[in-house]
Order: C-alpha cells, then structure tokens, then sequence
C-alpha cells in the first residue's frame, strides 16, 4: 500500500535516508545538512530529522565527554548536536521531532502494550517497533504544512546491531511510499593509505554488501575521504555497488564545512536525486550562501577570544557556541580565533594571565559538577579587573555572579546549591520548580528548565543595546539561577542585573 501524505505543493512528501558506513565521525549530518541547505536554495520546503540507535530517552544526561553537546530545541527537547547543524543549515528552528532515539521507541511502544493498546498480540521488534519508528519517519508528512523532502539521517555505522531496526523500517518505508519517492545516500569511507600512497575502495564495497544484505540497495554514494577521490575510483565504486557513476561523488575534507554545500553540488548530487524523485525545481540561488563563504574566506579582521571550559577534551561539547562565535565572525567580515582553554588552569591570577594573554575576549560556557569551577572564576576575575569583554552562559554566568560576590562584595564563602547544598551564602540557588528533582523526588532527564524562555531587559543596559530591544527570548537548560535575595546588594556593588 503507498502512502499518499502530500506536500505542501500537492505530490508525496519525498523522504531521503542518509546512512554510514565503515567508520563514525565521517560527516553524516553534515552531508545531510549540506543537501538540505541545497535542496531549499531550489526553492522547495525540507525538513529534517535524526534517529539515534541509543537505548537513552534523548542524550541529556549522557557525559559530554561520550556524545558531545546537547543541543536544545525551541519546545524543549534535549537533541543530538546534528540538530544544530541542521538548524544552521537550513536557517530554521527545529522542534522535538527532529530527533528520535531507540529510548522513546521502545518507552512508546511498551506504554501501549501495557494500556492494552496491542489486544493481546506477542509485542516484537517487527512489526511493532518497526511500525512505530515508520510512524516517526513520516510524521512530518502529517498536517497541512507537509515538506516537499523529509532528510531522514539514521545515525551509527551500517552492520551496528543497534541500528538494525532503524534500517529495517527505512526498507518499508520505500516499499509503503513508493520506490521512485525514496532515495537512499550513503556515506562511506576511502581510506587512504600513505605507505603505498594508495586509495582503498573495499572498506565501501564491503559497507554497500552489508547494506544490500538488509535489503537496501543505496542510490547514491558519498566518498569522504582526505583528498579527492579519482574518476576511475569512483567508476570502480560505482559499478561494484551497483550505483550509477554520476551518483558517486568525491567529497574530500573541506576548507569549512559552509564549503560543502557547493562540493556536492558541483558534482550534481542535487539534481540527479530530485531527477530520480520526480521533482521539478528551480535553479539552485547561491546569492545569500556565496556572500557567506565570502565571509568565511576572506575576512577583513582578526578577532581572539579564549573559551574557558571543563570539557575542552572534546571541541563537539561545545559545537553550538563555537559555531556561533563563527557566525559572529561572518557577519563581522571577522575570522574568529578560538583557544581552547582548560578551566583548571586558571585557577591562579598568574595562570590566569598567562592562558589569557593576548585575547580580544572571553566565554565561559555551561557545565555541571565542581570540578574547574575555580579556574573559571579566576579566569572571570582577571577578565573584570582587565576591562576584557566576556560573555558567560549558563555555569559561565553563575560563576560570574560568584566572582564578583567574593571579590567585590567580599563574601568569600559565596557558593551554589549546586556543589554545597547547605552553604551559608547561596548566591546561586535551586530553580522554585526544580527543588522536588533536586531532592531526588523525579527522574533527573528532561527536567530541567528547557526551551525557549522569553526576557525583559533593562532599557540603556549592554544588553539591550546589543539586542536593540527590551524583549527578547532565548533557549535555556539549566536548574540553577541568581538567588534574588542577594540581588540588591550585588546591585548596589555596581553589578548590573539586566534581565
């Protein structure tokens, strides 16, 4: 039976399925990211989503250290950071369906079979599980404002037992709607080996075999590799995997990753999917993104500034707020410079200084857990009495507020209910609503205070001006804040509260 959602412009909603093969960290959702950012400069609506083969609800009480950031959607959701690059790319805000785990599929599927929702059948992986991860793939072919293309990105490496479900039901999905209304693009591996100063193709045939073993036969091929793979390599893939040559592209590591979108497109990767899809588009308008890439190449300035954070060990703990810094950059006509600085190793003036030297500005970033929260406030200490423009977010802004109350105000024991719940000077306490989780009362996933919140700022503040309004909103995830009751006395000490 096909399935008959329509787009916005009357025909099936077409879905595209980005798998990987031979290795992780290859740049699937960047890929997948890239196309879509194509496929809207052709005037036509995309959507994406990613489904993660992780038994966790969603990644937000996964270490940092494991998975990377957390990215948070506007309604709340706690989301794998390729929401962000999706959300980059195609210049939209995603919500809590761009990302499904195996945790929720499994969490939905038992609470129906314990509402009786099955009516007695055996619950299994097929058809019960597969059904509810299809429902979740097509669900935003649902309602009046259906996509022209959903990018579907099933994370993990083809031959995981733990994706196996995912890419069972990726299978149905083009049998239930329709083969011409799927496309299936695959990412894989070109070694390349220096000693012999050789390219090697079996680690992606023997990728595709393993695909074509699950009864998905991929219609296009993407190459990653360190440099670029050869016509006659890609001839060889092409007809050893039976993929057609044209829909065998190179894409070797980039300048930046704004660079990809062209890199596929230079090859025809867009035109030859929406050719295979059926699907009448317009040219593809570079104006906006070339005025970008002109940004990122060819900047009229240099900027410094030093990111103070705990989990430096891991650039992708951070991907949205140095993405951001980029950004920042790119509308500045600035390269940015970031230095990665641990944060115990400005626990110390003197070691503040000497990581610190020679920066244009500061972030401290969020985190959780007392370990380089000392480093942090040494490294907002010297920012303050240095006149260094600094931004703190979350954690970052809290240890802020702790520096200035124990080196200004001269509480020396000012603390947070975070590392010392019976501190006698709680500049940071316990969110109101968040007390009961705190207190071990609920579960600790998804609970905190999420999403986008709206603020009111104080008019002729820094951050009004920099804003240029008095209302704004932005996302949040945290369960701590500035305990209002030290609030005047940290204003009439000069701290500015703005909102």
């Amino acid at each position: 039976m096909v399935d008959t959602k329509r787009s916005n412009n009357g025909t099936v909603t077409r879905q595209i399925f980005v798998t990987g093969g031979v290795a992780s960290s290859l740049g699937k959702g960047l890929s997948a990211s890239s196309l879509g950012r194509l496929l809207r400069s052709r005037g036509l609506s995309v959507t994406m989503q990613k489904l993660d083969p992780y038994l966790n609800v969603d990644p937000g009480t996964m270490n940092p250290f494991q998975h990377g950031e957390v990215f948070v959607t506007d309604d709340g959701a706690e989301t794998d950071l390729d929401i962000g690059h999706y959300e980059r790319f195609l210049d939209e805000n995603l919500t809590q369906s761009a990302n499904v785990t195996t945790g929720q599929i499994y969490s939905h599927v038992i609470a129906k079979e314990r509402r009786g929702e099955y009516l007695g059948d055996t619950v299994q992986v097929i058809p019960h599980i597969t059904d509810e991860i299809k429902r979740r793939m097509r669900l935003p072919a649902e309602g009046e404002n259906a996509p022209d293309i959903i990018i579907t990105e099933i994370g993990g490496t083809v031959g995981d037992i733990e994706s196996l479900p995912f890419l069972e039901a990726a299978r149905q999905v083009r049998r239930d709607v329709g083969r011409r209304n799927v496309f299936f693009l695959h990412v894989s591996l070109v070694p390349f080996i220096g000693p012999s100063g050789e390219l090697k193709t079996k680690p992606t045939q023997h990728s595709v075999a393993a695909l074509r073993g699950l009864g998905i036969i991929p219609d296009g091929l993407i190459l990653r590799c360190e440099r670029e793979v050869p016509e006659s390599h890609k001839i060889k893939i092409g007809h050893a995997c039976d993929v057609e040559p044209e829909a065998v592209i190179s894409c070797a590591d980039a300048p930046s990753i704004y660079d990809i979108p062209k890199t596929l497109h230079s090859q025809n990767l867009d035109a030859y999917i929406l050719d295979y899809l059926g699907i009448d588009a317009e040219p593809v308008d570079f104006t906006a993104w070339d005025k970008l890439l002109g940004a990122v190449h060819t900047p009229k300035t240099e900027v410094n500034v030093a990111l103070v954070g705990k989990y430096i060990d891991l650039p992708d703990a951070y991907l949205s707020v140095t993405e951001a810094l980029r950004a920042g950059g790119f509308a500045n006509d600035a390269k940015v410079n970031i230095k990665w600085v641990a944060a115990d190793l400005c626990a110390s003036q003197e070691d503040a200084a000497h990581q610190l030297r020679g920066m244009d500005a500061i972030l401290v970033p969020g985190g959780f857990g007392i370990r380089g929260l000392d480093g942090k406030i040494g490294a907002l200490r010297h920012a303050r009495e240095h006149k260094i423009p600094t931004l703190g977010i979350c954690l970052g802004l809290q240890s802020m507020v702790l520096e200035y109350a124990r080196n200004v105000l001269g509480i020396k024991d000012a603390s947070s209910t975070e590392f010392d719940p019976e501190t006698a000077s709680p500049l940071i306490a316990t969110i109101e609503e968040q007390k009961a989780f705190v207190d071990g009362a609920g579960d600790l996933g998804g609970t905190m205070r999420l999403g986008l919140y709206p603020a009111s700022l104080a008019a002729g503040s820094l951050a009004e001006r920099v804003y240029g309004a008095t209302e704004v909103a932005e996302r949040h995830r945290h369960r701590y804040e500035v305990n209002n009751d030290y609030r005047q006395q940290l204003e009439e000490a000069g701290l500015v509260i703005s909102g």
